[in-house]
């Protein structure tokens, strides 16, 4: 079977791939047209989110039999059209569901601790003890939406620290000793604190907006390390203001290019984001919670093992 990779990944994907009979190519640069030319002279294709494969590529794509995207997501494939194809799409969340469940955490810690803040205060030259005072995670109610792979990894982490977890999923009988399941309004009702754990669908998009936030009982601290589109910025910044939210730990952002690969999908900055940028208790990275040196290789990892699997060469 030939198989294009069309973004970079770890050497074990490509080498575990060969030795199992698989022939291996590899495009990172011509454009998504001049691909769509060739495409159906493979047999497998291994992406990430360079560009969107749409209904148009996957027709194009007359004997593609699997996608393996390195990655937990599959918002970048048009899943209908591929299955109406025959064609399999495999993920890897076990690859990068630790990497993702210790950033929240870091996130959450520091922003309970005032350490991103602090940091910059002590560079250059104050010293403010009482006005850094943090919060202990201790006895706080930590509320979870959204419990598959990331979820759970971050439930896990959180069990040593004395808090309750409590999560929300569209699928049914999903918690375990990590987290018990609640109903949405039951969530809004007791969280200090929720995280995000959501693929991208049409229900996810702008979910946690005006309404959505006024709904929790108290006021909380925001976490997300899913993606962004799930969050309306203008609505959290006016929360923020508030007081509604405490502050939020953001590694996904509204704004961001459909390939992760930068921010703005145009030259203007948006005005809800700058003022996200002037609100000190905001923690903000770029995308890169499920994006360690160990997840690289779990993720290729997973992919090869789950398309070796799946596609016995004769």
């Amino acid at each position: 079977m030939k198989v294009l990779h069309l973004d970079t990944n770890h050497d074990v994907l490509a080498e575990k791939l060969e030795q199992a009979g698989f022939d291996n190519h590899f495009d990172f640069t011509s454009s998504k047209e001049n691909i769509m030319t060739a495409v159906d002279t493979y047999d497998g294709l291994i992406v990430r989110s360079r560009f969107p494969i749409d209904s148009q590529f996957l027709q194009a794509a007359t004997n593609l039999k699997f996608i393996g995207r390195i990655g937990a997501g599959l918002e970048n494939i048009d899943l209908n059209v591929a299955e109406e194809l025959g064609i399999a799409c495999y993920n890897a969340p076990e690859g990068n569901r630790n990497a993702v469940g210790e950033h929240a955490l870091g996130m959450l810690l520091s922003l309970f601790n005032h350490l991103n803040r602090a940091d910059k205060e002590v560079r250059s030259g104050q010293w403010r003890r009482e006005e850094n005072r943090g919060i202990e995670l201790e006895g706080k109610t930590v509320g979870l939406i959204g419990y598959g792979n990331m979820g759970k990894a971050f439930a896990k982490k959180l069990s040593g620290f004395d808090c309750k977890v409590i999560c929300y999923d569209i699928k049914p009988h999903l918690g375990d000793i990590y987290a018990g399941q609640v109903s949405l309004e039951e969530l809004q009702k007791q969280a200090d604190v929720l995280s995000l754990h959501i693929p991208q669908t049409p229900k996810t998009i702008k979910m946690v907006n005006a309404s959505f936030i006024g709904a929790f009982k108290k006021s909380f601290y925001l976490i997300n390390t899913a993606r962004g589109k799930s969050v309306v910025t203008e609505d959290l910044v006016a929360a923020l203001k508030t007081k509604k939210i405490l502050g939020a730990g953001l590694d996904v952002l509204e704004y961001e290019k459909r390939s992760f690969e930068s921010l703005f999908r145009n030259s203007e900055t948006p005005t809800a984001f700058k003022e996200l940028l002037e609100v000190d208790n905001v923690l903000l990275s770029p995308h890169v919670a499920g994006w360690t040196v160990e997840s690289k290789f779990k993720l290729a990892e997973v992919i090869a093992n789950k398309i070796i699997a799946n596609h016995k060469l004769s």
